[in-house]
């Protein structure tokens, strides 16, 4: 018996919004009693500015989280804790975590600077149990509950009418990069509904209904990478590498940005331990995940091949499993679940992530236009929202290598410069991915001698290692594809000798080209080449992107 079509009301997820919430974030918590919570929140940039946020939190007595009667009350609490927590851990020349010099012993001594106190975790702690989130500042903090409409009477799809409700700089760009991704999850609402149906019509054999879903995914995913690509309108990359995305970091594995063992949560019980966790991460976007749910798109840990081809069909094997008709496994039956794309499932609101576990059980798009090859009108949209997908991924990479690996290049080269008294002592993942080649983090801020190997690995917020998870899950989304010619174009792996792109090598008009001889065909990428290299030439030269290093956050 099939399970049935997950019903949105079941995990708050509305029609008209998608995984925004069906009614407006709040601007205030309504009871008094939350004012202090408020006020911190309010005055954010200056206490940051000042130096004066640790010292304020710490005097704050410990609320109850008893006062919080709506589920928008407690959403607002979480995001003001967010905000307040990771103010605090990233708010100082070091980590909260490393204010002692003896952080790097075994057995740290503790002080109060190294624990986040118990007037803001012990709330923290029992808001993100109900809301079944880590105590961290995630993706539905800072975006999804983080926007208000500055016309109430106008539709918030548009970035002519978002505003933010809190952020850590108080600056226009940090604003707009969060309202960027408000902007595409309201645009993109409108298609969870359409394919949740599309799902119940491959079930009663309507080929019509299934088209058109995927027409229009197509169509609205051509749209939502457009809008992405409005990040460079207001969000300046220095602006961004130096003053936002140090905020947005998480605990897990940012030894080199000051926290080699993560931070402790001092809840009362007096036998804490230090906890890890990933930072904000557009992996975290519910919306995203379910469109790769919807088109069959399996997403492994990183550095894993796809897996063998199935043998050969024979017409006399009735146990032959390449039937078009077969329906593939889903992603959590194809092997190992360890890999980031899933684990981010971990830090969305448990209903979104629910939901996206019972649409991965119910999911038979991609079985259904493999069933009816002679559909050509099915296969042609199925493609096409293939192939658009993998575009918005295109365009977040190269996105990705301007806002992250041109400034990260552009500081190392900016501090080889300085004497020892005039380099920045600050400590955070903007300083820790200036490492040069050959050098390596001693653990206090300081280098060690390179060995090979040692390049320091650049690394999101979302704390996995950049290029290498960015150019899999693009390649990884060419996979599904139907048809001969949209194998060869999304396919990872062009022939030898081929060229795209802007930069070396690359056609005049941006699109990739044939090799003389050779079979295949590259998207037209910004001069990536087959050994993983990326080249950007411009007017001041060329630069690099090694392979184990990217990125902004993960799509």
């Amino acid at each position: 018996m099939l399970p049935p079509v997950p019903r949105l009301e079941d995990y708050g997820i509305s029609e008209q919004y998608g995984f925004l919430p069906s009614e407006l974030p709040l601007q205030i918590l309504p009871d008094p009693y939350y004012n202090q919570w408020e006020a911190i929140a309010g005055n954010l940039q200056a206490l940051l500015l000042c130096r004066r946020l640790r010292e304020v939190v710490r005097k704050l007595p410990i609320l109850s989280t008893s006062h919080l009667m709506h589920p928008a009350e407690w959403r607002r609490a979480y995001m003001l804790l967010a905000f307040i927590t990771h103010g605090y851990i990233w708010g100082g020349d070091t980590p909260a975590e490393v204010s002692s010099p003896t952080h790097h012993l075994a057995s740290p001594l503790l002080t109060r600077a190294q624990r986040i106190p118990p007037s803001i975790s012990i709330p923290f702690l029992k808001i993100c149990s109900i809301l079944e989130l880590p105590p961290v500042a995630t993706y539905a903090g800072v975006c999804l509950w983080n926007f208000k409409p500055i016309f109430v009477d106008e539709p918030i799809n548009t970035l002519d009418n978002l505003a933010t409700l809190t952020t850590f700089t108080g600056s226009l760009d940090e604003s707009w990069f969060y309202l960027i991704s408000v902007a595409i999850e309201a645009r993109g609402a409108p298609l969870i509904p359409l394919l949740v149906n599309a799902i119940s019509a491959a079930r009663e054999g309507d080929s019509e209904t299934v088209t058109a879903a995927l027409q229009l995914l197509a169509e609205r995913l051509d749209e939502l990478g457009t809008l992405m690509n409005r990040m460079y309108e207001h969000c300046d990359p220095h602006v961004f590498y130096h003053r936002i995305r140090p905020f947005l970091a998480g605990s897990k594995n940012m030894a080199d940005a000051g926290l080699p063992n993560g931070v402790i949560y001092q809840d009362g019980s007096g036998a804490e331990k230090y906890r890890q966790y990933g930072g904000g991460s557009n992996a975290q976007s519910s919306l995203i995940q379910f469109f790769d749910i919807i088109l069959g798109v399996t997403h492994r840990p990183t550095g894993t091949g796809p897996p063998p081809p199935p043998p050969p069909s024979h017409p006399h094997n009735p146990h032959s499993s390449s039937s078009p008709s077969s329906v593939p496994q889903s992603a959590d039956q194809q092997g190992p679940s360890h890999n980031f794309i899933h684990e981010m499932r971990a830090y969305m609101p448990g209903p979104h992530a629910r939901f996206l576990h019972d649409v991965t059980a119910t999911s038979n798009i991609r079985p259904f236009v493999l069933s009816r090859p002679a559909d050509r009108a099915l296969s042609l949209a199925y493609d096409a929202a293939l192939a658009m997908l993998r575009s918005l991924r295109d365009k977040h990479i190269a996105m990705v290598s301007r806002y992250i690996i041109v400034k990260s290049r552009e500081n190392r080269a900016g501090e080889r410069g300085l004497s020892p008294t005039h380099a920045p002592v600050r400590r955070n993942i903007a300083t820790a991915t200036t490492l040069g080649a050959g050098e390596r983090g001693d653990g206090n801020g300081g280098m060690v001698d390179g060995r090979r190997g040692g390049r320091s690995k650049m690394r999101g917020t979302g704390g996995t290692a950049l290029i290498p998870f960015l150019k899999q899950a693009r390649d990884e989304t060419g996979e599904p594809a139907i048809d001969a010619w949209a194998r060869r174009l999304l396919g990872d792996k062009a022939a030898p000798g081929i060229n795209g792109g802007w930069g070396a090598g690359g056609g005049a008009d941006g699109w990739g080209r044939v090799g003389q001889g050779k079979k295949g065909v590259e998207l037209g990428k910004v001069g990536e080449h087959h050994d993983g290299v990326v080249e950007i030439v411009g007017l001041a030269g060329t630069w690099g992107v090694d392979e184990n290093e990217g990125g902004l956050c993960h799509w």
